[in-house]
């Protein structure tokens, strides 16, 4: 049973095979940048055999435990309420991000994604920056993937329907949903005024394709998740909205419903196959508590 402090969980447990120098050990093991491995041993955040080792060329040997903390190595000198890293390896960086931010810089001096992780790159002493590959509205929460540098950038736009292979949403849908699931599938257009909207037959805008399945609902809300086939900008707020059931909180497409003051429109899961490594890359974080909440069924 284990006492005190719970700091167990915090940790991510390996066994040495074979005799060699800490730092390789790790650089081969933890999924960071050589300055992050190092930053977390300086930090204090590896243990080899239950005692903190900071020094790189500490001399491992067949048997030994090592135990490197999740907080200090993710969290290292990085600190936003907009933003949190999920993931982060030489080539990308998976984040969280709030409402209220935008995925990249418009106008002046605006808050951005992009330039909260180049302040912390530039912290970290990372030679990079970060790279937008896709975007999610304002006032939309959840995952989102940058680069780190151009070669990955590229990779992952040119080939993001084949590299992305599943991507989904949950949202708050005002009124109480008829279908359990289904599909909406339709053509996509800007006006002159950047309002996005949609036409059974192809007006010359985007094809949009979009998966629904209803999680929960009350009779005022429902619960819905939505995966994309296709990502045209407001997708998911069109459909939504032509289904006559638009995301609450939604001062474009929405209908006045606002229950819990933001729109209730969260990217909860990403998957993807690394850019670079080819391996599978999955992620997912919990429906907002406040949306569940407008669930508790009494």
């Amino acid at each position: 049973m284990n006492t005190g402090n719970n700091s167990e969980g915090q940790y991510d447990h390996f066994t040495v095979s074979e005799a060699q120098p800490l730092l390789e050990f790790l650089l081969a093991n933890v999924s960071q940048s050589r300055t992050k491995v190092k930053a977390t041993l300086q930090g204090q955040g590896v243990k080899v055999n239950g005692k903190t080792v900071t020094q790189f060329d500490y001399q491992l040997q067949p048997g030994m435990k090592v135990a490197v903390s999740k907080t200090k190595r993710n969290q290292r000198g990085f600190k936003s309420r907009y933003v949190k890293i999920v993931y982060e390896d030489r080539w990308l960086v998976v984040v969280e991000k709030n409402i209220g931010i935008l995925s990249m810089a418009a106008g002046h001096s605006s808050l951005n994604v992009k330039s909260v992780l180049d302040d912390y790159f530039k912290k970290t002493h990372q030679r990079c920056t970060a790279h937008v590959v896709h975007r999610l509205d304002r006032d939309t929460s959840g995952l989102m993937v940058y680069a780190k540098d151009i070669q990955t950038e590229q990779i992952l736009e040119h080939n993001w329907h084949q590299i992305v292979y599943d991507r989904r949403y949950v949202a708050v849908l005002s009124g109480e949903m008829e279908q359990n699931e289904g599909t909406i599938q339709n053509w996509l257009k800007d006006n002159k005024a950047y309002v996005t909207y949609s036409s059974p037959v192809d007006n010359g805008g985007k094809l949009a394709i979009t998966h629904f399945f209803v999680m929960d609902r009350t009779t005022d809300h429902s619960l819905v998740e939505f995966k994309l086939e296709t990502g045209r900008k407001n997708q998911i707020r069109v459909h939504a909205a032509d289904m006559g059931h638009p995301v609450c909180g939604d001062p474009k497409y929405g209908n006045g419903d606002d229950p819990l003051h933001r729109l209730c429109l969260h990217a909860w899961l990403l998957c993807f196959t690394h850019p670079i490594t080819g391996e599978r890359m999955e992620f997912e974080t919990p429906v907002p508590t406040a949306f569940r909440l407008l669930f508790k069924h009494h």
